[in-house]
C-alpha cells in the first residue's frame, strides 16, 4: 500500500520589509540596556559638552548618567515635588529644572545644592531652558505664564501672560537671546521678544501643544500636539508647512538626529518614528514596552534614550564599526542544532555497507484526517483560530487539496451557524489577497451555491453572506476600473512611440498636403 502523502502547503512570497540605507543606519544599535527609575521619566537632555552625559528628570529627581554608565553619576534630588524639565546650559556647566511647587532651580553640576531658587509662578512649571547668552532663563507654567528670569540676580525681567490654557512646552532662539517660542494647550504657539512687551507671532496647532523643536538654522519651527507632527515657516510669518499623522495616540516629543537631517518624533502609542526632513516620509520605526515620554539623541545619534510612563530608561548604544562587521556575518548556530544534524550530510564511501533505518512518518492532525477521509473535520481543522490568523496558506492548502479531490463541496455542505461562520469570515479576510484568490473564489462560489436556500434563517450568516457579496462586487468593480486605467496607458504610451511610414508594394507614398488637396 502506499504511503499517505501530506497535504503540499505551497510557499509563498513575503513583502518583506524594504531594505534602504536608513533602515541599516538605524538598526545598527545594540540590545537597549534598561535601567528602572523612581518614577515616569518626563525629560532627557544631553551635554552639549563631551563626553554628553544626560540628564534624565523623573519623579522628584535629576540623575545624570554618563555615555556607558547604568548608575547615575550625579543627583539632585532638592526637590518638594515632582521635577521636570532637567536641562543643561550649552557649556554643560550649569543645569536648570522646574518643579511641581512652582519654584525653579539651578544647579552646578560638579555640585549638590541649587545655586539659584526662582521663585514668582503660582502653578507647576513643566518647562525651563537658557538663553543663548547663559545669564537667563525662560520658563512656563500651568498658571498660563511664561518668564524670563535673571540668573545673578534671581529676579524676573519680564513677564507674559497671553496664552490662556497650561503652558507646557517652549525652545529658545540659539542665535538671538531675545527670542523664544512657547506652546500651551490652548492650542495656540507665540513667538516672544523679550525687548516688547508681548508676542510677535502667533500659530494655532489644532491640538493641545506638548513639544517645540527649531531646527538649527531656525527658520522652520516643529511642533507636536495630539496624533499630529507640523511644520512651520517662521521666515513667512508662520505658514503651515507640512501636517504629519503617522501616530495613533498623543505625541509627547521630538528630537533632531543625523545632524539635522532626520527628524524623531515619540509617542504614547509606544513607537518612535524616523522621518526624512527632505520629503518628511517615515523611514524607519522603534516599538518600545510602554508608552513613551522623553527621547534624547546624543551627538553623532551614538545613543537613542528614550523614558517611559513605567519609569524605564531604555538606552541604546550605536554599534562600532567592528561589532557591525561581526554581526553582518552569518550567525553561528547553537551547539544543540550541530548535535541535531551531525551525521546527516554524511556521504557513504564506495565500500561502506549502508544500512538503511526507516523515517516514521509524521502527519499533521488535518492530515490524519484526511487519509481517514474525513473532509468537514479536516476542514474545520485547518480553519483553527491560529491557523486562521498566522498561517492562513494552511486552510487554503487544505480547501485546495480538497477541490482536487473533488469532495470540496462535501466539506462545505452540512455546517452549522457556528462553522459557516468562521469559514465566511475567513473568506472575507483573504479572499482579496491575490497569493490566495484563486482557490478561495471557487469556494465561494459553492458556498453560495449550496447555502442560497436557507437565506433568511439565520441572522448572522445573512450578514456574513452579505459581506462577501459585496466584498466580491466591490473587488469586480476595483479589477473593472483596472481594466480601464490600463487601456488608457496603453492608449498614451502607444500614440506616445513615434510611427514609421512603411511603404507598400506598387504604392507611393503622399505628402500630407497632397492627401489633403486630392
Amino acid at each position: 500500500m502506499a504511503s499517505y502523502k501530506p497535504t503540499k502547503i505551497q510557499v509563498y512570497p513575503k513583502l518583506g520589509e524594504k531594505v534602504t540605507q536608513d533602515t541599516l543606519y538605524w538598526k545598527n544599535y545594540k540590545a537597549p540596556i534598561q535601567i528602572k527609575e523612581f518614577g515616569a521619566i518626563t525629560n532627557i537632555d544631553f551635554s552639549p559638552v563631551a563626553p554628553h552625559n544626560f540628564a534624565v528628570t523623573a519623579f522628584t529627581r535629576v540623575h545624570i548618567y554618563g555615555p556607558f554608565s547604568q548608575e547615575p553619576v550625579k543627583t539632585f534630588t532638592r526637590f518638594k515635588d515632582t521635577a521636570y524639565s532637567g536641562r543643561f546650559r550649552s557649556d554643560g556647566q550649569l543645569l536648570v529644572a522646574g518643579c511641581e511647587d512652582s519654584v525653579v532651580r539651578l544647579f552646578d553640576v560638579s555640585g549638590r545644592v541649587a545655586l539659584r531658587m526662582f521663585k514668582g509662578h503660582t502653578k507647576a512649571v513643566h518647562f525651563t531652558d537658557f538663553t543663548s547668552d547663559h545669564y537667563q532663563i525662560m520658563t512656563a507654567s500651568d498658571d498660563y505664564t511664561c518668564r524670563v528670569w535673571d540668573i545673578p540676580n534671581a529676579t524676573a525681567v519680564t513677564t507674559y501672560k497671553e496664552h490662556t490654557d497650561y503652558t507646557r512646552c517652549g525652545v529658545t532662539s540659539k542665535l538671538n537671546r531675545d527670542l523664544f517660542i512657547t506652546g500651551s494647550y490652548d492650542h495656540k504657539m507665540k513667538l516672544f521678544d523679550a525687548r516688547l512687551d508681548k508676542s510677535v507671532l502667533t500659530m494655532d496647532h489644532g491640538q493641545p501643544v506638548e513639544r517645540l523643536l527649531l531646527y538649527p538654522s531656525e527658520a522652520l519651527l516643529v511642533s507636536a500636539g495630539g496624533r499630529y507632527v507640523k511644520v512651520w515657516d517662521l521666515l513667512k510669518g508662520g505658514q503651515p508647512l507640512v501636517s504629519l499623522k503617522n501616530h495613533h495616540k498623543t505625541v509627547t516629543c521630538l528630537h533632531l538626529g543625523s545632524n539635522g537631517q532626520r527628524l524623531l518624533s515619540a509617542s504614547l502609542d509606544r513607537h518612535v518614528k524616523v522621518y526624512n526632513t527632505s520629503n518628511y516620509k517615515v523611514v524607519h520605526n522603534f516599538d518600545y514596552a510602554a508608552s513613551i515620554l522623553s527621547l534624547a539623541v546624543a551627538p553623532n545619534d551614538k545613543s537613542i534614550v528614550v523614558g517611559m510612563t513605567n519609569g524605564v530608561l531604555s538606552v541604546k548604544h550605536k554599534k562600532s564599526p567592528e561589532e557591525s562587521g561581526e554581526s553582518s556575518r552569518q550567525t553561528r548556530r547553537q551547539p544543540s542544532y550541530r548535535v541535531f544534524v551531525k551525521g546527516k550530510n554524511y556521504v557513504p564511501k564506495q565500500d561502506d555497507f549502508l544500512v538503511s533505518k526507516p523515517v516514521k512518518q509524521h502527519l499533521a492532525k488535518y492530515d490524519k484526517q484526511l487519509r481517514k477521509f474525513n473532509v468537514s473535520q479536516a476542514l474545520d481543522t485547518a480553519l483553527e483560530t491560529w491557523f486562521r490568523h498566522k498561517k492562513p496558506e494552511i486552510p487554503v492548502a487544505v480547501i485546495k487539496e480538497l477541490d482536487r479531490r473533488g469532495t470540496l463541496k462535501n466539506a462545505l455542505a452540512g455546517r452549522d451557524e457556528q462553522g459557516l461562520s468562521r469559514l465566511l469570515n475567513f473568506l472575507i479576510g483573504n479572499l482579496t489577497d491575490t497569493r490566495f484568490t484563486p482557490v478561495l473564489v471557487t469556494a465561494a462560489e459553492m458556498i453560495f451555491e449550496i447555502y442560497h436556500s436557507v437565506i433568511g434563517q439565520s441572522s448572522v450568516v445573512d450578514r456574513h453572506l452579505q459581506r462577501l457579496q459585496d466584498l466580491l462586487e466591490r473587488e469586480i468593480d476595483y479589477q473593472q476600473d483596472l481594466v480601464e486605467v490600463l487601456g488608457m496607458l496603453d492608449t498614451l504610451f502607444a500614440s506616445s512611440v513615434s510611427r514609421k511610414e512603411v511603404p507598400s508594394s506598387g504604392m507611393t507614398s503622399a505628402s500630407p498636403s497632397q492627401l489633403a488637396s486630392s
